[in-house]
């Protein structure tokens, strides 16, 4: 018979331990989900990922950002698979995921030591809403241990915004990363600062554009929007600002491809209605419509990394 416990249970059973978030991010769609777990440590982030990445399952990728795992998955389930280094070293990995309403199970196996960080840990972190253990579970030592999370069915919602400031004040980036770190609306995940094309005439001085991400129950995003454009509205020095809003965890090619451009090119605001159009981005003119060039190209290189922050001569070889 199956137990089914509460974080603070789980807590009282294993002793408090290290997770400090886990947030499942869904994008149906695509078929696919991220899983971002925080922990207060590096160690135990890197040795899971390795882990994790070594089982399979149904992690397609996984990446360790400080003391963040965040973990590309399908949704659905694949065989776990620990390989030969099980045997001494112990694993663990991710079963399955499914979206039950407005929930997400996640289904977890852990062996030795590797049943600790998904059968005590990360169940007690803020996010899980409970986790069912067979009624004779134990963690560590030679045991193995099989637990199903269930955490909020969340998205992932991206912000992006060009134009608050002017030669003589303001910072984008500075503006947008205040405002996200105070929102009191979902969890704030990632702050990009996109560069563009340096030779464009309206520019201020660095030329970017600069874009967030939250973690949010896709009923709140309306709240989300309106609550920045709030803040905005207050912050701006410009005219011109304008905020792009897209949900989901894969950027259509079609934006990457408009956000890239707007590296090389002078682009103009009906460039970026267009993508945006075309790729499913709600663009809001703040105080005005210029901004559009840089909020959509923001989106379009959230998730490229340095690609992001730097130009193309940058990255040739």
């Amino acid at each position: 018979m199956a137990v089914i416990l509460r974080p603070d249970e789980i807590e009282n059973k294993f002793g408090k331990l290290f997770c400090r978030g886990i947030y499942t991010l869904v994008d149906e769609e695509n078929g696919v989900a991220q899983i971002i777990e925080e922990c207060s440590a590096k160690g135990p982030v890197e040795w899971d990922a390795v882990n994790r990445k070594r089982a399979g399952g149904a992690i397609t990728d996984i990446r360790v950002e400080g003391t963040t795992l965040i973990m590309d998955t399908i949704i659905g389930e694949r065989e776990v698979r620990f390989g030969p280094a099980s045997k001494n070293v112990g694993g663990q990995g991710l079963k399955s995921l499914w979206v039950e309403g407005d929930t997400v199970r996640t289904t977890w196996v852990g062996l030795a030591g590797a049943s600790v960080g998904i059968g005590a840990c990360m169940p007690q972190g803020p996010g899980t809403i409970c986790a069912e253990y067979p009624d004779d579970a134990k963690v560590g030592g030679a045991h193995r241990i099989e637990v199903t999370v269930t955490t909020p069915k969340l998205v992932r919602a991206i912000i992006a915004v060009d134009d608050t400031d002017t030669r003589e004040k303001g910072a984008s980036w500075v503006l947008l990363l205040k405002t996200a770190r105070t929102c009191p609306i979902g969890h704030f995940l990632q702050h990009k600062i996109v560069q563009l094309n340096p030779n464009v005439p309206e520019k201020t001085t660095n030329c970017v554009s600069v874009a967030v991400s939250f973690a949010i129950k896709e009923d709140g995003i309306d709240a989300l929007v309106a609550w920045f454009v709030d803040k905005l509205r207050e912050g701006t020095y410009s005219k011109q600002t304008t905020m792009a809003v897209f949900q989901g965890l894969q950027v259509p090619q079609g934006l990457v491809d408009y956000g890239l451009r707007a590296k090389r090119e002078i682009l103009t605001a009906e460039d970026g209605h267009e993508a945006a159009e075309a790729n499913g981005v709600r663009v809001i003119a703040v105080t005005g419509d210029r901004g559009t060039i840089g909020a959509v190209a923001g989106i379009g290189c959230f998730d490229l990394g340095l690609k992001a922050a730097g130009l193309p001569e940058d990255f040739e070889d």
